[in-house]
């Protein structure tokens, strides 16, 4: 079973490892991911509800909240991922932070104009002037400093809480660097009495200059201007899944049993209710027309710009868009099963696991605070020793390196480049069903390919139509529709679609009779006709020699041939074939352009394989494969490369499951998106090539996060701690506190810069 919890209290990726860890303690729990940009947790366990109560109060002892989701009623389409839920969190916690940054600066201004505004010549009140008032001077500071702490009072609760777990944090780091101020400011509040208690003032003004109150003030007051940016850019991420989910249309028109309209909410939509959609409306729900029609706009769902054609009997989709024309639609699906539902639940499923990569930030983070406090206290130790204990000196390297860290910008990394490009993703009809997905693609290097509804479009039409002297090709295409249009064979409906496309109306046969492995036999005004394979016509009589050049070339070119005689006489041919969709030649194409190596794998003969891998540029083709010889192939493909495998079938399942990467087309079945990483909403092989370059660029973001998180912690303790002080660079806390509230800022800042993404596709 599982289970969504949101969670409270997390800061940084030591807060999530440390969450996992004790959810992951608990028995009966088989898998816990958490994720600290949406602040939730995903849960696989074994039992009852008492596993539940159990990890709530095992997240809890650990210094943290864990609160299960609700599951929202079946009307609710987006409330099944539990995205509102995450929406309302981040709102409330947005403005938690922006009412702590506004009190905040409200004192850390005057603290700081008071204890560094001498520096600058600015003039001070002459209250504040003189020896005798450095008690009043330094007094006024702590108290304008207490506000401060009493707004920013999380960061020292969750951060000593974390600490006394055994688990610190960056809370930690924080809490200890402004306490550790904040103690010795106190101190030297001391020393100023006391001076002053003797008349000693130059040991009074001296123990003024060791006041740490604007450092400790100034460093919760950043890092909470940090916080609050970054709290801004996380609410960015998740806004091309909010947009999705903001399609959804809240009202719909119901035709009551009296056939009346009604408004009534989308969510009491049930199966079976007929609607009514006008030009302009977005589709409440997914559906079948049952009268009238329209031109539906698809690009939310699909990424295609082309409106589409619906008329009666045609599919619509909830959250798309009529352009013009009025129809009535009967809903097939509601709720948690419309279509723009299961594309959140995949978007936010994929939110929600973990990259391999992003595991290698996660135990960096592990050990990463606590060998911060290490180096701290070292540094802390050794400027005792080399300062001449002097303990003011000391302090002020040991806190800036305790606040210049950043194990959060190390958490951030990965998630935020994952949601930002699953996201962008899904608005570009490509649907990476899990993080690991969208990683993996990035370093393929074989793409196998289904031919039939993958390559090609799934269903024959016919190419060429060939009359013999004598007969018209109109003529010939009557004939042929006033047999066809009896049959239910494929081929036969493939003749019909190319009568009614040419306006022609079927003539009545009679005694109509199919010919097992032939052919048709009818009678038209008294007179035979016959269509078939040339074997059939050969039984018959039907001389067919004339067309043995064309019949060969239609077989080389994966056609199939379809002979018509009436009356004891050919009357001509017809070629069929499943063409290949228009972008599939460009699509293979992009794809070696790519570098990747392109293999087609089909039950087809290999003639018509051939055929078709000729027309899109496939060198490598393995045809009559029985379902399980095409999951083998791909398996040994695999061994020696990182290999997707596209299909839209149910054969193809095995073979999708297998592959690093399985890609389905969107229009397959239902096994087959199952089986599938990543599902193509809009059933064409260019996405293929694009959900390449949206996996490239998403991990050449999170390798950028990775390294400026890293590259700044190598380069800005090691100046935190005073190794270049011998050249005249020191780092004062407060500029420390500055720096690593801007390393979370630029990270996810950067990570938001995927929401620009584009397919590159070159003609």
């Amino acid at each position: 079973m599982k289970q969504a919890f949101d969670v409270t209290g997390m800061t940084c990726s030591a807060c999530s490892g440390r969450v996992e860890g004790a959810a992951q303690s608990v028995p009966g729990v088989q898998k816990a991911v958490v994720n600290l940009l949406k602040n939730s947790m995903e849960l696989e366990y074994e039992g009852d509800a008492s596993v539940i109560s159990a990890v709530c109060l095992a997240v809890q002892k650990a210094g943290y909240g864990a609160i299960p989701r609700t599951q929202g009623g079946a009307g609710a389409a987006v409330a099944v991922v539990g995205m509102p839920q995450m929406e309302n969190a981040a709102e409330k916690e947005a403005k938690h932070i922006k009412f702590r940054l506004i009190m905040s600066f409200i004192f850390v201004i005057p603290l700081f104009y008071l204890s560094m505004g001498h520096m600058f010549g600015w003039p001070l009140p002459g209250f504040f002037l003189g020896p005798e008032n450095l008690m009043t001077f330094a007094f006024t500071q702590f108290l304008l400093l207490l506000p401060v702490i009493f707004v920013n009072f999380k960061f020292f609760r969750v951060g000593f809480k974390t600490l006394l777990h055994g688990a610190p944090t960056m809370d930690t780091l924080i809490a200890l660097g402004s306490t550790a101020s904040t103690v010795y400011g106190i101190a030297a509040l001391y020393r100023i009495g006391i001076a002053l208690g003797v008349g000693d003032h130059v040991a009074a003004h001296a123990a003024a200059m060791d006041l740490y109150f604007e450092s400790a003030g100034m460093i919760l007051a950043l890092v909470t201007l940090g916080k609050f940016f970054e709290a801004r850019a996380k609410g960015k991420t998740t806004s091309a899944v909010t947009a999705l989910m903001d399609l959804a249309p809240k009202t719909a028109t119901r035709l009551n049993d009296q056939g009346e309209e009604e408004e009534i909410p989308s969510a009491n939509v049930q199966v079976g209710d007929v609607l009514v959609v006008r030009a302009g409306q977005s589709i409440p729900v997914d559906g079948v027309v049952c009268d009238g029609q329209g031109t539906v706009d698809e690009s939310a769902l699909t990424g295609e710009s082309i409106p589409v054609e619906k008329a009666s009997g045609d599919s619509v989709t909830g959250a798309t868009v009529s352009t013009s024309g009025y129809f009535t639609m009967t809903a097939t699906r509601v709720g948690a099963d419309t279509a723009l539902a299961q594309i959140i639940r995949l978007v936010d499923d994929a939110t929600s696991t973990k990259a391999p990569i992003q595991r290698i930030a996660d135990k960096i983070s592990g050990v990463f605070v606590p060998t911060v406090i290490g180096i701290a206290l070292v540094v802390f130790a050794v400027w005792m020793f080399i300062g001449s204990m002097d303990i003011s000196l000391a302090v002020k390297h040991a806190v800036s390196v305790l606040v210049i860290s950043c194990p959060c910008a190390l958490g951030l990394a990965t998630p935020t480049a994952i949601m930002v490009g699953t996201g962008r993703g899904a608005r570009n009809g490509l649907l990476f069903k899990s993080a690991e997905a969208l990683e993996n693609a990035h370093d393929l290097k074989v793409v196998v390919m289904d031919k039939t509804g993958t390559i090609t479009k799934g269903s024959p039409e016919v190419t060429d139509c060939i009359p013999v002297e004598g007969v018209t090709e109109e003529e010939l295409v009557q004939l042929a529709y006033a047999i066809e249009v009896k049959s239910e064979h494929p081929l036969a409906a493939a003749v019909c679609a190319f009568a009614e496309s040419r306006s022609i109306k079927p003539m009545a046969v009679q005694g109509f009779e199919q010919i097992p492995g032939g052919g048709l036999k009818a009678r038209l005004a008294k007179r035979e006709i016959i269509a078939g394979n040339a074997r059939l016509m050969e039984s018959c009589g039907i001389d067919v020699s004339s067309f043995n050049g064309k019949a060969e070339d239609f077989a080389n070119q994966g056609k199939t041939p379809l002979f018509f005689a009436y009356n004891g006489a050919l009357a001509g041919c017809m070629a069929l074939a499943d063409t290949v969709k228009p972008t599939s030649a460009e699509a293979v194409k992009q794809l070696k352009a790519l570098g990747l190596r392109c293999v087609m794998l089909t039950g087809d003969n290999q003639k018509t394989a051939q055929a078709i891998a000729e027309q899109v540029g496939i060198d490598e083709v393995v045809a009559e494969l029985l379902p399980t010889e095409k999951e083998a192939q791909v398996r040994a493909i695999g061994q020696n490369s990182k290999v997707a495998m596209v299909g839209d079938g149910v054969n193809d399942a095995p073979a999708l499951a297998r592959a690093d990467v399985g890609i389905a087309i969107g229009a397959g079945t239902d096994v087959a998106m199952e089986s599938a990483d990543v599902v193509l909403m809009q059933s064409d092989l260019m996405d293929v090539a694009s959900a390449v370059q949206l996996s490239r660029a998403t991990m050449r973001n999170i390798k950028q996060n990775l390294f400026w998180a890293l590259f700044y912690n190598v380069i800005c303790i090691p100046v935190a701690a005073g190794l270049l002080a011998p050249l005249g660079v020191e780092l004062n806390p407060m500029i420390a506190a500055a720096a690593m509230s801007f390393s979370s800022v630029c990270v996810v800042s950067n990570a938001l810069r995927l929401r620009n993404w584009n397919p590159d596709l070159k003609g």
